[in-house]
């Protein structure tokens, strides 16, 4: 494994006043072993990012390095890095264990070096029994182990994930993230995961990148990015729901733009005056979506107190220790 290094990385299309900068001089230091997830909307440039990490797009400006290598002019094939994408990209002729073992044939390596490590990729992704079979004879969720077996025989020093779970149901989601998570405790390889889902991102990574329009808006642990974002895209994009954006509320000073979280909003006898318009009953919990004056509120609570009736009026009063205040105009954090 290695540490991966960006270092002002920007990408731009074009020349002179026709170019379109895409990212905005990214960077970040990935120590050895941890396991990254770039996170954000569609077009915001985190697979521009990863793509560039692997060496499939040029980048325009700044360094990349993995371990002491600068890589920057490097190909793919020279950066010792391995990538799993979301379409699986098996070759249908082949057997599962033709399809792992493919690369390292192409490398010359032993058949008997590349039988044992299909045979240890295939332990521990519980491919064993299906080493024979072809694609077709797999389920999706199956198909995409076998993608991420291909890269682990190699022995990369970097993991790449673009998306790799996106063509998947819920609940195969959801199983896959667990054993991705499984695969790296037990191999410990430097990870970069791109998601555009905000859960997928907090349950999987160590650290998160989270982009938006090409610039990386914070750089934390999913609890630091949680309850300290450092700006309203963030509050706003990592949550669920996500913060409450308000202006004008009581308490609230010029300039700054107050953010609370649903579930930090207690409702009682006194507080903010909420005009509800629904209640979504999801089980162990409630949301109620309401306005506060004309801005929208979301209001989380437990199934322990009765859902409030739709055009009722109910008081919330916000925890005071759990406001956040950014600059109405940048959209950054503000000290509270």
């Amino acid at each position: 494994m290695a540490s991966l290094s960006l270092n002002n990385v920007v990408k731009q299309y074009g020349k002179g006043k026709h170019a379109l900068q895409v990212i905005h001089g990214v960077s970040a230091e990935i120590e050895k072993g941890e396991f990254i997830v770039i996170v954000g909307p569609s077009g915001c440039g985190k697979s521009t990012l990863l793509r560039m990490v692997a060496g499939l797009e040029e980048i325009s400006g700044g360094e990349i390095r993995i371990g002491d290598r600068v890589v920057n002019r490097l190909e793919p094939a020279e950066r010792d890095i391995a990538m799993v994408f979301q379409n699986y990209a098996l070759y249908p002729h082949m057997s599962v264990f033709e399809n792992m073992a493919y690369g390292l044939k192409i490398r010359k390596m032993p058949p008997a070096e590349i039988k044992a490590r299909v045979d240890k990729a295939a332990g521990i992704l519980e491919l064993a029994h299906l080493l024979d079979r072809k694609p077709r004879q797999l389920s999706g969720g199956q198909r995409q182990r076998v993608a991420m077996g291909r890269a682990i025989v190699r022995q990369p020093q970097v993991f790449l994930f673009d998306e790799p779970l996106s063509n998947l149901d819920a609940k195969l989601r959801a199983q896959t993230r667990l054993e991705i998570q499984k695969l790296h405790r037990e191999l410990g390889i430097t990870s970069l995961f791109v998601t555009h889902d905000q859960v997928e991102a907090m349950t999987l990574a160590q650290r998160m990148i989270v982009m938006n329009a090409g610039v990386m808006e914070q750089f934390g642990t999913p609890e630091e990015v949680y309850h300290r974002p450092a700006s309203t895209f963030v509050a706003s994009f990592i949550g669920s729901p996500p913060m409450n954006l308000l202006k004008d509320v009581p308490g609230s000073r010029g300039g700054t733009v107050l953010g609370i979280r649903p579930e930090h909003l207690d409702i009682g006898s006194d507080g903010w005056e909420v005009r509800v318009e629904t209640v979504e009953l999801l089980g162990a919990e409630r949301l109620v979506y309401g306005r506060i004056g004309g801005e929208a509120v979301i209001v989380r609570t437990d199934e322990s107190q009765p859902a409030p009736a739709a055009e009722s009026i109910i008081r919330v009063r916000p925890r005071e220790d759990r406001l956040h205040w950014f600059d109405a105009g940048s959209g950054k954090r503000v000290a509270a």
